[in-house]
């Protein structure tokens, strides 16, 4: 499967932002699918992940609470509803596939990833 991740942007603390990812050329609806960001200077980690069928989803600490990750199986799209966002949600995000039957949160478990998409939260 090929990914596209899209939508970030520069927005000011407490405002929203959607990501998107659009998934081609793979069974997308049989895949665990994730979210992970890299900020300046640090290693990527992981921010949330969700089931095949999209019944359960994952997520770090530090984004409980304010971000949602879905997906459209129909339509081959994942997303990240990410609300409140603050300064250090700053990061190159990612979307990922997984070939594992639940969902995961390390990174060495996806194999299949998409460009990044830049998110920049002013203060």
């Amino acid at each position: 499967v090929q990914l596209q991740a899209s939508g970030g942007g520069l927005v000011q603390a407490g405002d929203s932002l959607r990501l998107s990812c659009a998934a081609s050329k793979g069974s997308f609806s049989s895949s665990v699918m994730g979210w992970f960001r890299q900020a300046p200077g640090k290693e990527r980690e992981f921010v949330a992940s969700i089931s095949r069928s999209g019944g359960s989803t994952v997520y770090a600490d530090s984004v409980k609470g304010r971000f949602t990750i879905s997906r459209d199986n129909a339509e081959n799209a994942l997303y990240l509803q990410m609300n409140s966002l603050k300064p250090e949600d700053t990061a190159v995000y990612y979307c990922a596939r997984s070939r594992m039957l639940a969902t995961v949160t390390r990174a060495s478990l996806f194999d299949n990833w998409g460009q990044g998409t830049l998110v920049t939260v002013s203060s």
